[in-house]
């Protein structure tokens, strides 16, 4: 090779050097340009499409209020839970794990698999709600593309069917759905926050990020009612159904110097923690002790002998002829069970005397027993709040109307509520001071009215106390130990065609103990069906051994120490 080529061979290696070094360069200037490019002119677009595939914002469920009695036992608490879900766009269908997933939502491979066909157009489904954390954790495990699990919680009720009417229960959705638990649902509702969170392509969390909107807990209620008291009554009450054949029942307890319900119970029931033969009668969801109207028969002829007193034309010492044992009243003859001949006004109370009421309220001013009535809340919504409570009826009667003012002299014509009833008996433990029921656990008692005199009060509770003792129609309601004052009722049952011969409501109203009245109770048994019916062998019992139970479990000193059957009888 001659020089001159030589020459011409390096020249063309270090043109060739020199090219390959400007194409490095250009790389390099383009690839410095779209760095450039992307760390500052997209930087925006770039951080929006990453957040968008692995940020996710998810809820921080909230903890629902406990409820819980007046000693602050549970009545109901919300445990945490799990909620399995699917994106049916992300679902793999070919997934080897299908029958595991589908062993542990309670399903089959083809039902999965069916579901998510249909719903393939969707982003979001459930699968199952309301699983244990350890069931959800298998879920997990599993590694199922589309398949998500959410914490949430399930709300538990540890009295179950013994005070489910008064508390009520909560749907799917942790929403009050009846009882306390709707009533006070602003009150127990959490509101749920939200967080920033990073997830993985399976859907797990890998990092939490920030909070977005802090989580509020839900406040806790504590209701009056004493679960010691609740479960007595309820216990004594299924009994009594069950020996009485009876369509159902309720029995309200009242403390005396706070108007609160120490209990509440009803029958039939139902268990709140398993709710799946709720569909075959929605008859045990009712509250009866607030939402049930009835008439309250003789329970009114202590509140018509109050009226008479407080007219000013009777007095302790006056007496009612009610021979024959009927009167006859515009073409209607109501009539006592015997001739019981010349009663004093205590005895109209102890032998239970529709004649002598009624010849009581018609020599009063037309509107002077439902006055009374009304001033202790009949006729009117009592105010505790819970969903449905009744206001029963109380007819304005004009003064021709004499059938209908004599019959409700003797508690026909008007409906009553068991709650609307204890009410009504708490003047004759109070001295004629009304207060107002409450659900709720108080503080402090709230302002009562007196709606009559304290001498006409304990006048009529001395005369009740007559009801229990020997003579009287409430004898079985005796509690030993214990000054009992009450009064017994036996309703006829309204039918298709009028008032039915062999339907009955049996009821007792109550107060104890007489020396110092700390509870009043009231006791309804709707249509026993057995050899007894009447409120002084079906509802009196009843009343004897729940408040008999209750007096002692309260420490209440007693204030008799003879037996019930040695007792003086007022005449």
């Amino acid at each position: 090779m001659s020089d001159e080529q030589g020459l011409q061979a390096r020249a063309a290696r270090g043109w060739r050097l020199w090219l390959v070094f400007f194409l490095l360069c250009l790389i390099a200037t383009a690839v410095a340009g779209k760095m450039l490019s992307l760390n500052v002119h997209e930087q925006a677009f770039l951080k929006r499409q990453g957040d968008a595939r692995v940020l996710r914002t998810a809820v921080i469920p909230a903890h629902r209020g406990m409820i819980s009695d007046r000693n602050g036992l549970p009545l109901s608490v919300s445990a945490p839970v799990s909620t399995v879900w699917m994106n049916p766009k992300e679902f793999d269908l070919q997934n080897g794990s299908l029958n595991k997933l589908a062993s542990l939502i309670d399903s089959d491979k083809t039902a999965l698999l069916k579901r998510v066909s249909r719903f393939r157009d969707k982003q979001f489904i459930y699968l199952k709600r309301q699983m244990t954390p350890a069931q959800a954790e298998q879920v997990e495990d599993l590694h199922i593309p589309g398949v998500y699990v959410d914490r949430e919680y399930k709300r538990f009720y540890p009295a179950a069917e013994v005070a489910t009417h008064l508390v009520g229960f909560t749907g799917l959705d942790g929403a009050g759905q009846e009882g306390i638990e709707l009533a006070f649902e602003d009150w127990l509702q959490g509101v749920p926050g939200k967080k920033l969170v990073m997830r993985d392509l399976l859907g797990r969390t890998v990092k939490h990020i920030r909070e977005l909107e802090p989580m509020v807990q839900g406040k806790d209620l504590q209701l009056s009612i004493d679960l010691r008291l609740q479960y007595l009554a309820y216990r004594e009450l299924k009994a009594a159904v069950q020996a009485h054949k009876a369509d159902s029942a309720a029995m309200v307890v009242l403390d005396v110097h706070t108007g609160e319900v120490l209990a509440m119970v009803n029958q039939p029931s139902y268990n709140p923690n398993d709710r799946s033969n709720l569909g075959k009668g929605m008859e045990s969801l009712r509250n009866r002790a607030v939402t049930d109207t009835f008439e309250p028969g003789s329970t009114m002829k202590p509140l018509t002998i109050a009226a008479a007193l407080m007219s000013g034309k009777y007095s302790l010492d006056s007496v009612i002829d009610t021979s024959p044992g009927y009167l006859r009243v515009k073409g209607k003859t109501i009539r006592d069970h015997r001739n019981y001949g010349k009663l004093s006004m205590g005895r109209i109370i102890t032998k239970s005397s529709n004649v002598g009421a009624t010849k009581l309220a018609l020599s009063l001013h037309g509107d002077a027993v439902r006055n009374v009535f009304h001033n202790v809340g009949l006729g009117q919504v009592p105010g505790t709040g819970f969903p449905g409570e009744q206001s029963g009826v109380l007819p304005y009667l004009s003064e021709k109307r004499l059938v209908e003012r004599a019959t409700m002299s003797y508690g026909y014509g008007l409906s009553v509520t068991p709650l609307q009833l204890a009410q009504a008996y708490l003047p004759f433990a109070t001295g004629g001071l009304m207060r107002p029921a409450s659900l709720l656990k108080l503080d402090r008692p709230e302002s009562s009215t007196r709606v009559m005199p304290e001498s006409v009060a304990t006048a009529i509770l001395k005369m009740m106390e007559t009801v229990t003792q020997t003579g009287g129609t409430g004898r079985r309601a005796a509690i030993a130990g214990y000054r009992v004052a009450g009064k017994t009722g036996t309703v006829h049952k309204v039918g298709s065609n009028g008032y039915a011969d062999d339907q009955y409501m049996s009821i007792f109203a109550g107060v104890a103990p007489v020396d110092n009245p700390e509870i009043v109770a009231v006791v309804m048994v709707d249509n026993p069906k057995g050899q007894e019916y009447y409120g002084g062998e079906v509802a009196a019992p009843l009343f004897s051994r729940v408040v008999g139970g209750a007096l002692r479990m309260l420490n209440v000193a007693p204030d008799n120490w003879q037996p019930a059957d040695s007792r003086m009888v007022m005449q």
